[in-house]
């Protein structure tokens, strides 16, 4: 049983395991369907559209939804306890943490995670055909490990003042926030130099959960962001943010 005060990072890795899961999920659901005789469908409301085009909806959703769920908690309940609750503040005030967290993550601290993974979970990810085999674990989990380390230990945003209470887009309350340049910083001086907008409107950031923050980058370019996606309203103007948001936060 995960401590109240271990959720937030329970949450903040579960988001940091989504984004991977479901384009693995997407993946593998087109490879399926391009072996099936196509069937003509009704149209659901509310589909979530994945980049690869592939939607899932109703009940695989909640599938999807459930199993995510469910790695997450196993993951996190077998590591160590200075993995659980690692954060920017425990880095400053503990050197040896500090250097075994670092980016990027040293080999033998990953070993030393992974060395604690249930053999459980490489089976459920084999049973759900999103492994070669269950060797291929580590591959999958390093890079969410090197992301929920960055993010656990990230220093607070300089704009921590205008931090908004929940993510929004899917209005999650109790899970960690990050901020997304509402138009990128990549972007900026492209952006002044054509008049897409004026300096003073560059720093505008939106206050979004990880998972959200990662699928908005995956819809559009940071031209497209800067261009046409500029505040949250425009953003929700999109039926597939829309779709997302309904998904991930319900």
């Amino acid at each position: 049983m995960i401590s109240d005060e271990l959720q937030g990072n329970l949450e903040l890795f579960r988001d940091c395991l989504s984004g991977p899961l479901v384009q693995k999920f997407a993946v593998d659901h087109t490879t399926s369907s391009s072996k099936s005789k196509p069937k003509r469908r009704k149209r659901a409301p509310r589909d979530v559209e994945y980049e690869s085009g592939t939607t899932a909806t109703g009940s695989a959703a909640e599938e999807l939804g459930d199993f995510i769920d469910y790695v997450a908690n196993e993951l996190f309940s077998s590591f160590p306890g200075e993995v659980q609750s690692i954060s920017y503040s425990g880095i400053q005030t503990d050197p040896r943490a500090a250097k075994s967290f670092s980016d990027p993550l040293p080999t033998v601290v990953i070993e030393q995670i992974l060395a604690t993974v249930s053999p459980s979970v490489a089976e459920s990810f084999e049973a759900y055909n999103l492994l070669d085999s269950q060797a291929d674990l580590p591959r999958f989990l390093i890079p969410v490990l090197q992301e929920y380390v960055s993010a656990a230990t990230a220093a607070p945003p300089v704009c921590s003042t205008t931090r908004a209470s929940a993510c929004e887009i899917c209005e999650r309350g109790w899970i960690p926030l990050t901020y997304h340049h509402l138009i990128p910083k990549q972007i900026h001086a492209k952006a002044t130099k054509r008049g897409w907008h004026e300096e003073w409107r560059l720093n505008n950031v939106a206050w979004l959960c990880r998972a959200c923050h990662s699928f908005v980058h995956r819809i559009a370019s940071n031209e497209e962001l800067a261009k046409n996606y500029w505040s949250v309203d425009k953003l929700m103007e999109r039926e597939d943010v829309v779709a997302w948001a309904n998904w991930v936060g319900r």
